[in-house]
């Protein structure tokens, strides 16, 4: 049995934990899928490469307001799909050879399969080729990241989730979208500005629930106008058709489709580890348990990213990442991972984005706040494109002006929100950040400015 120092479990962030530093450790890396996880592969970058691609297919039909007659001629699905991944698989490919191959990681042996521990600090991994082997080591990093969660109702169609439905052999015509979430939003944006007719399914009463009350409100709003939005109601059952897939609804409707895509959450991987053989503790939910210091309950097991935080983002592990790093290089000095203010944006049309707490979160915990508003329409580059939906939404402590939560729907608001989010990582308060420096004119930024001048602070 080979024994390592350290054992990494997973090739997203976890891959990125291995530098110069360790070149006298010996490292076992292990990896059930494809090299770089969620995000490289089936996440964050390709989904913005075809978000990307969607706003230059919507952008036609949205200028006829502004006096621009434009007109989309199609979308060449299968030139868009490659140029994506024909980019993105040999990132992927290179990541692999080169913990194989390159003379940096003379020191690291790759196990490409699915480990189990079978006791502290000992792993067994069905190997990729049919076999098997095992390992001991003695620290271990989980980063085995999460997977798309399946819905009873669907067991006899065909269906997509955000893994295979960016691999499509053609665009459909018809696509069901099930799920309300940040998921679903972006890929029924993709689908209906490339000419997909969009059903979306959702048990709850608004699209993105979990945003601020306004956001949610104001985005179901604008989706019920692109989108046949159905909700406050989930699938029943589904049955293959000669021209389709008819997906029945608990209220006794139905929706035809040609694909089906599932989008309702992700779980982390945790069940395919046997933790309690390591002594690793986890939540209700299946997120490994840490400590600030990303350590769980067993010595010398660290776990980052999607199997351990419910945040499921990526600057989110790649911040637990460095956090790990250091631990493992300084066991005697200890770092914490920093998780007060964590953004998250959603890239649909319009664009979502926010950091810190919701309203209805601030209420929850009998936070003394104040709230402020800023529309589109009222700054002069809102005027400039016509926009009469977006605005942001300020909370802020009215004593010390410090922000505790920020929310923007609108356009590029998962770059407006920036500046907001390092006011509230550094304690810069509104009236300074407001009125201690310029704000260029008439640029989008003024949207923050305003939204902080409004603030009724005492």
């Amino acid at each position: 049995m080979a024994d390592f120092d350290l054992v990494i479990v997973g090739t997203g962030s976890g891959n990125s934990i291995l530098d110069e530093r360790f070149a006298g450790w010996r490292v076992a890396v292990v990896e059930r899928g494809t090299f770089g996880g969620t995000c490289l592969n089936v996440g964050c970058i390709p989904t913005k490469m075809f978000v990307h691609t969607a706003e230059l297919a919507a952008a036609p039909s949205a200028g006829a307001k502004l006096g621009v007659d434009a007109e989309l001629l199609g979308v060449r699905w299968t030139d868009v799909r490659d140029r994506i991944f024909g980019r993105i698989d040999p990132i992927a490919a290179g990541g692999r050879e080169y913990r194989f191959t390159h003379p940096d990681n003379d020191n690291v042996t790759v196990f490409e399969g699915t480990a189990r521990f079978t006791g502290p600090h000992e792993l067994d991994i069905a190997l990729a080729d049919g076999n098997r082997t095992s390992i001991t080591g003695d620290r271990v990093v989980l980063a085995a990241g999460g997977r798309p969660v399946v819905p009873d109702g669907l067991e006899n169609v065909p269906f997509h989730t955000s893994d295979t439905v960016m691999r499509l052999d053609e665009l459909p015509r018809r696509m069901v979208i099930v799920g309300t979430g940040f998921v679903a939003a972006e890929f029924a944006h993709v689908f209906s500005s490339f000419g997909v007719d969009v059903t979306v399914l959702g048990r709850s009463g608004a699209m993105l629930r979990h945003e601020d009350a306004d956001i949610s409100e104001r985005f179901t709003e604008l989706a019920r106008k692109r989108w046949d939005l159905r909700l406050n109601g989930t699938v029943a059952g589904a049955a293959q058709e000669s021209d389709g897939i008819r997906v029945d609804l608990t209220d006794g409707s139905s929706v035809s489709t040609d694909v089906v895509l599932v989008a309702i959450g992700r779980t982390p991987n945790s069940d395919l580890l046997n933790l309690p053989a390591a002594g690793v503790g986890v939540t209700t939910s299946g997120h490994v348990v840490v400590d600030r210091t990303q350590r769980t309950t067993a010595p010398h097991v660290w776990a980052l990213g999607d199997i351990a935080s419910p945040f499921e983002l990526k600057h989110v592990a790649n911040h637990e990442a460095r956090v790990v790093q250091h631990n493992l290089l300084h066991p005697d000095a200890p770092i914490d991972a920093d998780h007060r203010f964590v953004p998250h944006a959603v890239f649909s049309s319009p664009q979502v984005a926010a950091v810190g707490l919701t309203e209805r979160e601030a209420k929850a915990q009998g936070r003394r706040y104040v709230t402020a508003t800023q529309e589109y329409a009222g700054i002069a580059y809102g005027w400039a494109m016509e926009d009469t939906t977006g605005f942001a939404k300020l909370l802020a402590d009215p004593a010390s002006g410090q922000l505790i939560g920020a929310h923007i729907i609108g356009p590029q608001a998962s770059t407006l929100i920036q500046p907001l989010i390092q006011a509230m990582s550094f304690g810069l308060d509104a009236r300074s950040m407001a009125r201690g420096q310029y704000w260029i004119h008439p640029a989008m930024p003024e949207l923050i400015e305003n939204a902080l001048l409004n603030l009724p602070l005492d």
